[in-house]
Formats: structure tokens, C-alpha cells, sequence
């Protein structure tokens, strides 16, 4: 391998490196049995910033005008409470929150089905620390999702 070659690599990280070897990934979800496209297939990162984006404006206009009247340190901190609340809900009892339903999307189980209402707050708990969300993994699953058993579908 050439110079040039290494840098190419290098700049095209790790993933391209190993499919230029031979590796097949194969699309996201496929380990999980999940289609590639349509109805119940991984929700795309797009979507699912743009429904936690609604989510989250829809609960600091809650904590805006219920609880802190304007107070502009404080209503982060409600919306986040409210969040964690609105998340505990509605995953739980209709699988979506009302950005996801807007987006097209819901959370499930890996198995199939709804999650039970310890893992939607253990879920919802690890959403509102933003970390667990932000590392995903090769399915383009959140870690909060992973430890919970959870996957973001389309509808």
C-alpha cells in the first residue's frame, strides 16, 4: 500500500477501510431482522433528531409558560423534567412521543412489540443524560436504546 492509499483510508475512516477489504455490513436493522426500507425498518438519524427537536421545543413551551413565567434559567431545567415525563407516557402507553408520531416513528422492542414501563423510564431517564444517546452503534441504535432493548422503526 502506497502513501496515497494510506491516507485515503485514513480519511475515509475505519468503515469504508473495511469495506474496500470485503467486509459486508449490509444495511442497518439487519441483525435485528428489521426490513431495509418502508414499515418497521430503522429510522433514519434525520428523523430522529427531528422528532426529539419537536419533543423538546413542545416541553420548554410547557415549562415556559406553566411553571417558570419567563424565568429563562429555570426552563431548561423543567423542560428536561417535563421531557423525562412526556417520554415515560407516551413511549409507554402509545410507543410514540408526539415528535416521533409526527416523524412517522415509534420505539419498540427488539422482540417485537411494546416495552414494558420499567425500561421506557430507564429509556427516557437515559435520553434526558444525552450521552447514552449519542453513541450509536453499526445499526445506528442509540446506547439508550441498546440498553433497554429498544429500536426506533418507522411506522
Amino acid at each position: 500500500m502506497d502513501n496515497r492509499q494510506a491516507l485515503g483510508s485514513w480519511l475515509s475512516g475505519p468503515r469504508a477501510a473495511a469495506e474496500d477489504a470485503g467486509v459486508d455490513f449490509g444495511y442497518r436493522g439487519r441483525q435485528l431482522g428489521l426490513p431495509e426500507e418502508g414499515p418497521g425498518s430503522i429510522a433514519r438519524p434525520g428523523r430522529r433528531i427531528g422528532a426529539l427537536t419537536v419533543d423538546w421545543a413542545l416541553c420548554m413551551l410547557i415549562a415556559y409558560g406553566l411553571v417558570t413565567h419567563g424565568y429563562s434559567q429555570a426552563t431548561g431545567n423543567w423542560a428536561l423534567v417535563i421531557l423525562l415525563v412526556l417520554s415515560v407516557l407516551t413511549v409507554g402507553t402509545v410507543g410514540s412521543t408526539p415528535g416521533k408520531r409526527l416523524f412517522g416513528l415509534r420505539v419498540a422492542s427488539v422482540g417485537g412489540g411494546r416495552l414494558g414501563i420499567v425500561r421506557v423510564a430507564v429509556r427516557s431517564l437515559l435520553v434526558c443524560l444525552a450521552v447514552p444517546a449519542l453513541i450509536w452503534d453499526r445499526d445506528g441504535r442509540g446506547l439508550h436504546d441498546r440498553l433497554t432493548g429498544a429500536v426506533q422503526v418507522r411506522i
